[in-house]
Protein backbone atom coordinates (compact mmCIF):
# COMPACT_ATOMS: atom_id res chain seq x y z
CA UNK A 1 0.00 0.00 0.00
CA UNK A 2 1.24 3.47 -0.94
CA UNK A 3 0.01 6.86 0.22
CA UNK A 4 -0.34 10.00 -1.83
CA UNK A 5 -1.67 13.53 -1.71
CA UNK A 6 -4.49 14.95 -3.81
CA UNK A 7 -2.97 17.86 -5.72
CA UNK A 8 -5.80 19.21 -7.87
CA UNK A 9 -8.80 18.40 -10.01
CA UNK A 10 -7.94 17.47 -13.60
CA UNK A 11 -8.79 20.62 -15.46
CA UNK A 12 -8.46 22.52 -18.66
CA UNK A 13 -8.66 26.20 -19.36
CA UNK A 14 -12.46 26.33 -19.17
CA UNK A 15 -13.50 22.98 -17.68
CA UNK A 16 -13.03 21.02 -14.48
CA UNK A 17 -13.52 17.25 -14.38
CA UNK A 18 -14.96 16.55 -10.92
CA UNK A 19 -14.31 12.80 -11.00
CA UNK A 20 -10.69 13.12 -12.19
CA UNK A 21 -8.02 14.03 -9.65
CA UNK A 22 -4.25 14.48 -9.84
CA UNK A 23 -2.40 12.62 -7.10
CA UNK A 24 1.20 13.11 -6.02
CA UNK A 25 2.43 9.69 -4.82
CA UNK A 26 5.06 9.41 -2.10
CA UNK A 27 8.33 7.99 -3.44
CA UNK A 28 7.34 8.20 -7.13
CA UNK A 29 9.50 10.72 -9.00
CA UNK A 30 9.39 9.62 -12.64
CA UNK A 31 6.86 8.85 -15.34
CA UNK A 32 8.11 5.24 -15.55
CA UNK A 33 7.38 4.66 -11.85
CA UNK A 34 3.98 6.32 -12.18
CA UNK A 35 2.90 4.04 -15.04
CA UNK A 36 3.48 1.01 -12.78
CA UNK A 37 0.57 2.20 -10.61
CA UNK A 38 -1.97 2.21 -13.47
CA UNK A 39 -5.01 0.08 -12.59
CA UNK A 40 -4.47 0.19 -8.83
CA UNK A 41 -7.35 1.06 -6.50
CA UNK A 42 -7.46 4.45 -4.77
CA UNK A 43 -9.42 5.31 -1.62
CA UNK A 44 -10.18 8.73 -0.18
CA UNK A 45 -11.66 8.91 3.32
CA UNK A 46 -13.63 12.00 4.35
CA UNK A 47 -13.37 13.48 7.85
CA UNK A 48 -16.82 11.97 8.56
CA UNK A 49 -15.58 8.48 7.59
CA UNK A 50 -17.18 8.22 4.15
CA UNK A 51 -15.01 6.37 1.61
CA UNK A 52 -14.91 7.23 -2.10
CA UNK A 53 -13.14 4.71 -4.30
CA UNK A 54 -11.39 5.18 -7.62
CA UNK A 55 -8.75 3.79 -9.93
CA UNK A 56 -5.41 5.09 -11.22
CA UNK A 57 -5.84 5.77 -14.95
CA UNK A 58 -2.42 7.00 -16.04
CA UNK A 59 0.59 9.21 -15.48
CA UNK A 60 0.29 12.98 -15.64
CA UNK A 61 3.44 14.69 -16.81
CA UNK A 62 7.01 13.54 -16.23
CA UNK A 63 7.42 14.00 -12.46
CA UNK A 64 5.49 11.06 -11.02
CA UNK A 65 2.01 12.55 -10.67
CA UNK A 66 -0.85 10.18 -11.56
CA UNK A 67 -4.46 10.69 -12.69
CA UNK A 68 -7.20 8.89 -10.79
CA UNK A 69 -10.85 8.55 -11.77
CA UNK A 70 -13.26 8.25 -8.83
CA UNK A 71 -16.75 6.75 -8.85
CA UNK A 72 -18.18 10.00 -7.47
CA UNK A 73 -16.71 13.46 -7.63
CA UNK A 74 -14.52 14.40 -4.70
CA UNK A 75 -15.39 17.56 -2.77
CA UNK A 76 -13.11 20.58 -2.85
CA UNK A 77 -11.99 19.83 0.69
CA UNK A 78 -10.25 16.71 -0.65
CA UNK A 79 -7.46 18.81 -2.20
CA UNK A 80 -4.24 18.47 -0.13
CA UNK A 81 -5.59 15.47 1.80
CA UNK A 82 -4.21 11.95 1.84
CA UNK A 83 -5.32 8.97 -0.26
CA UNK A 84 -4.37 5.29 -0.12
CA UNK A 85 -3.30 3.42 -3.25
CA UNK A 86 -3.47 -0.38 -3.11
Amino acid sequence: MVTGKVVQFRRGRHTIHEKHMLIEVNGVLSKEDATKLVGKAVEWRSPAGKVIKGKVSGAHGNNGVVRAIFEKGLPGQAVTTEVKIE
